[in-house]
């Protein structure tokens, strides 16, 4: 975990000590500390906060993906207007969580990202949509459109939160398929992360009477 705040920190080290299928393999308060914590402990999840004194979280989130592209880097943050979430996504995050979440939400979330599933607090998620509508929707709708039936069935998939391997069986499809379709349905429409997919998915989606 990567907070610079001391109280924050204990707090989170009590919750992850009480939950015996989780082990807390290091922790930060800094930009320049994060890389090297997280490299030292091997970590599978980074729980990180935005504002730092040397720098911002997503500052750290690309050494901490650069470094390790298979880490999962979870935003858990007090602050959400509309730059901090446009550039999370940009930085490349898997999850993005306000500090209002209680703790077994918290616990939950740590899980799902760890298991390759993209999570976002349901009081943004409708003003991520918004930032992905508004940042040039005719060509993300045409995008989408030019998806094959098969491609779209597994970005379906995805923005239900379905891990690739899911999604194969689901389809029966191994889960090399599945990230082979997802590497040709990011680079379609022009995103890195399953996040924005899913968002992108998610805006175009007809909405129910």
């Amino acid at each position: 975990m990567v907070d610079d705040s001391e109280v924050v920190r204990m707090g989170l080290r009590s919750l992850l000590a009480g939950d015996p299928g989780l082990e807390l393999v290091g922790e930060a308060g800094t930009v320049a500390g994060a890389a090297p914590a997280c490299a030292k402990g091997r970590a599978d999840v980074v729980l990180l906060d935005i504002r730092l004194p040397d720098g911002t979280g997503f500052d750290a989130c690309r050494q901490i993906l650069a470094a390790a592209p298979t880490t999962r880097v979870l935003i858990l943050t007090s602050v959400a207007d509309d730059a901090l979430i446009a550039e999370a996504i940009r930085a490349g995050v898997h999850g993005y969580l306000l500090k209002e979440i209680d703790g077994q939400g918290l616990l939950h979330a740590i899980r799902e990202v760890a298991a390759g599933k993209s999570i976002i607090d349901p009081a943004i998620t409708a003003r991520v949509i918004d930032l992905v509508r508004t940042g040039g929707a005719g060509n993300e709708k045409a995008a989408l459109a030019a998806l094959s039936p098969q491609e779209k069935r597994v970005l379906a998939l995805i923005a239900e939160g379905r891990t690739n391997k899911e999604a194969g069986n689901e389809l029966h499809l191994s889960e090399k398929t599945v990230k082979n379709y997802l590497s040709n349905i990011f680079d379609k429409l022009n995103v890195s992360r399953r996040a924005q997919a899913a968002a992108l998915y998610a805006q175009d989606k007809p909405r129910s009477p």
